[in-house]
């Protein structure tokens, strides 16, 4: 490994437990639902470059690419499922505090 990989490295492993930590900090200082949900997506970015590093580095990217496709996929499947749901929780509620997930029945 040369030493600008080596270097190149060393930033993905700082970047992505850097960018985990921003996600997990924003889903615990905030009610809104909107802020919690991009906490989550910032989450599953350092998710993503960690493991995009490691198939890098680890000289195999072809085995992780299906892998980060897939991450993906379900994290836009989420994203579209909880925007749908956010939007209702406003209209019925006209707020979007996590508060009036608890006075969700059904």
């Amino acid at each position: 490994m040369s030493y600008e990989s080596l270097m190149l490295f060393k930033l993905y492993l700082i970047t992505a437990p850097v960018l985990f930590v921003i996600g997990v900090y924003a889903i615990i200082i905030t009610r809104n639902i909107i802020s919690i949900i991009i906490g989550l997506e910032i989450m599953t970015k350092g998710v993503t470059i960690l493991l995009a590093a490691a198939g890098f580095f680890n000289g195999r990217p072809q085995t992780i690419e299906p892998l980060i496709i897939t991450m993906i996929v379900v994290e836009v499947v989420i994203l579209m499922i909880s925007s749908g749901y956010i939007i209702n929780l406003a209209k019925k509620h006209n707020s979007l505090s996590v508060e009036n997930i608890k006075k969700v029945k059904g």
